[in-house]
């Protein structure tokens, strides 16, 4: 049977709790308690099988060692936990035998995680508009190779993601929409093919800015993506304190016509530094290369404190901290940039490319600004 309750954790475990007590540690964060049974899953043992075994309150541990498949999370208050990057999630081997040697197990597992699989995904935390699952916590894990995202949540509240490495998966790193009270922290996401984190309202259709409803990104390092950052019609959440080098651009935060309007949020304390990659143009955006905060379409955004440096290029977003007007020509308004340090940006480090009149820039260091007298 690969799942097991186990209520006193045996010799075997041992290692995997040490190694996840040093990650965290490393990250600053306390490692989380069970609060209730233990399944406990080894390399070639199923991890949808312990997942879809799980009660509320359960944790599902993963020993040290590499997963085949994708894993899709319904239960709530669940905790999927890893022993750091040692226990790796990887796409399914289309060679292997389903039940054995993956992490879908048994025929029901397998259709569980085909869910997940079909859509291209690593790690699948399924609620719904209008049942959100409720309190999932996701950590010290690795996710890798998915042709979509690596972890995908939608319709969740009070999601925990924490001390993961999401990384060279095909669209987003971590992945969040149509979900609130989101805690995304102590991550590293690299070398996705769109963004480290991604919030949104909606991926797949239009309209106005939901509420994130408090939803924290912090601590992250996030390197070598399109962006490591992309807030996409949302209100009321908090990007601080991320580590942001190495992508095409640094932080996006993007409206359009929908209402309400993208906005209402803070941007701060954030470190976003030489975001010079060259990402080609598609059909909705020019190219992006040397962008560092970038809002567009937003409003009542707070970006403070951040430390914004050598981020250069000549893209429409390239610069500092940039204002320019959404794909479909709706203009910022009422954003307030103050208090960062803003240097060796290129071509400007504050550049406010945008027709709003109402956007407010105060006490800022900077050498060169669009128009000038910004600085």
């Amino acid at each position: 049977m690969p799942t097991r309750r186990v209520h006193h954790l045996a010799a075997a475990t041992a290692a995997a709790t040490t190694a996840l007590t040093t990650v965290l540690t490393a990250v600053g964060a306390a490692p989380a308690r069970a609060a209730g049974d233990l399944h406990l899953v080894r390399p070639g043992e199923s991890i949808q099988q312990a997942v879809d075994a799980a009660l509320p309150g359960d944790t599902v541990q993963l020993l040290p060692g590499e997963y085949r498949g994708s894993v899709r999370i319904t239960t709530p208050g669940l905790t999927l936990r890893g022993a750091g990057r040692d226990s790796v999630l990887l796409p399914a081997d289309a060679t292997a035998d389903a039940t054995a040697g993956t992490s879908t197990g048994t025929p029901a597992a397998a259709d569980n995680a085909a869910l997940c699989a079909t859509a291209g995904h690593g790690l699948c935390v399924a609620g719904t508009d209008d049942r959100p699952l409720a309190g999932v916590t996701v950590e010290a894990l690795a996710v890798t190779g998915f042709r979509k995202n690596g972890i995908s949540a939608s319709g969740t509240t009070g999601l925990t993601v924490r001390a993961t490495f999401v990384h060279d998966n095909g669209q987003q790193g971590i992945s969040q929409e149509k979900s609130t009270r989101g805690v995304i922290t102590a991550n590293e996401s690299t070398r996705n093919g769109q963004s480290g984190v991604f919030l949104a309202n909606s991926v797949d259709s239009e309209g106005g800015a939901l509420s994130a409803d408090g939803t924290l990104v912090s601590a992250n390092l996030l390197t070598d993506n399109r962006v490591g950052v992309t807030v996409r019609r949302l209100r009321d959440l908090s990007v601080e304190r991320n580590r942001i080098h190495g992508n095409c651009g640094g932080v996006f935060v993007v409206g359009d016509e929908g209402v309400p309007r993208a906005g209402a949020l803070t941007v701060t304390r954030n470190q976003v530094v030489a975001n010079n990659r060259y990402c080609p143009p598609n059909p909705r955006l020019d190219h992006i290369q040397g962008a560092g905060i970038v809002l567009t379409g937003a409003e009542e955004t707070s970006v403070t404190e951040n430390e914004v440096r050598d981020n250069v290029g000549a893209s429409p977003f390239s610069g500092g901290i940039v204002l320019v007007h959404s794909v479909v020509g709706v203009a910022n308004a009422r954003n307030t940039v103050a208090d960062n340090l803003v240097l060796g940006n290129g071509p400007a480090d504050l550049a406010d490319r945008d027709t709003g009149t109402d956007n407010s820039f105060a006490r800022n260091q900077c050498a060169v600004s669009e128009p000038a007298g910004r600085c």
